[in-house]
């Protein structure tokens, strides 16, 4: 009988690359995770890895094994959502992780309505960028994920994962309150081209990138000045008359010194978010009520959108 735990090891470190970053995954020694994969080696009486310089690399088996295993983990995954059908008083706890908007327009929201149902239900959130999430998704640490499609996020098909939008949502110029754009009820990206711009810093996520792309499609280079770490810097920023900038609908801030401009034209940016979770796992009673939850606490200013 193979030892799932063991199986789920093995797949960590292909998907980590060293055995150091799988044992990080799921808080455990270097060495317990190679004691374990060669327990799993000496079960299966085949080679799982091998050494290439200081790390190791995984034979032609343990690829072959791993084959099998997203399937194999997936029917677990479904056996513990039908055993979770069964259990009596549902308490969780229920785990979300997901980026910094996707908290505080989403997953905030949708917990409190969750409590307010369910008082005694325990609700556990990480804030996180997309690529960590799918890590602690992977690793067991959380239950559902909210996330980008950035290269970060796990492709349409991956075995491991199940992945389904949640919203398309504009992407408004926020300008300070007494700009010349603050009195137009829409704009075009282009308006703008002339503006100082403040991104997000471009090691910290997607932004700066997103709004290089979008400003280049829209036939203009912005001229940064300032970079931060957060929304609320740059809405204080924008707000004391520092540039311009884009920000998804989600991003709140102060309104008095800020005015938020929709665009309007051809090729308006559009920031798409997904659910995502274990394969197998949505239909896992807790889990499923979350994700009813994440969909209802969707505002009516951004569109839901319908399951792929």
């Amino acid at each position: 009988m193979i030892d799932l735990r063991r199986l789920h090891m093995l797949r960590l470190v292909h998907q980590y690359g060293t055995v150091t970053s799988a044992a990080e995954a799921m808080h455990l020694t270097p060495s317990a995770v190679s004691h374990h994969v060669r327990e799993l080696a000496r079960e299966l009486k085949v080679p799982l890895l091998e050494p290439q310089g200081r790390k190791v690399k995984l034979t032609p088996a343990a690829h072959l094994l791993i084959e099998h295993a997203d399937g194999l983990l997936a029917k677990w995954e479904e056996a513990l959502a039908d055993l979770e059908s069964h259990r009596a008083g549902v308490v969780g706890p229920l785990r979300m992780a997901g980026f910094t908007t996707a908290v505080g327009g989403l997953i905030a929201p949708a917990a409190g309505a969750l409590r307010r149902d369910a008082p005694d239900l325990a609700i556990e959130i990480r804030e996180c960028d997309t690529g960590e999430a799918v890590g602690l998704l992977a690793a067991g640490e959380t239950d559902i994920a909210v996330i980008e499609p950035t290269p970060e996020a796990p492709p349409p098909g991956d075995p491991r994962f199940d992945r389904e939008p949640l919203l398309e949502e504009a992407l408004d110029l926020i300008v300070p309150a007494g700009h010349p754009l603050a009195r137009r009820v829409g704009v075009r990206l282009e308006d703008a081209a002339g503006e100082t711009w403040i991104s997000v810093r471009p090691e910290l996520c997607g932004h700066h990138q997103q709004l290089m792309a979008y400003c280049a499609a829209a036939g203009f280079t912005p001229r940064f000045a300032h970079h931060a770490a957060s929304w609320s810097v740059i809405w204080s920023l924008v707000g004391n008359g520092l540039g311009v900038s884009l920000v998804p609908r989600l991003a709140g801030g102060p309104s008095a010194l800020v005015v938020r401009v929709p665009l309007v034209g051809d090729g308006v940016p559009r920031r798409r978010v997904l659910t995502c979770v274990r394969r197998g796992s949505r239909d896992n009673p807790l889990i499923a009520r979350g994700l009813r939850a994440l969909q209802d606490a969707v505002p009516a200013r951004c569109a839901r959108m319908p399951a792929a």
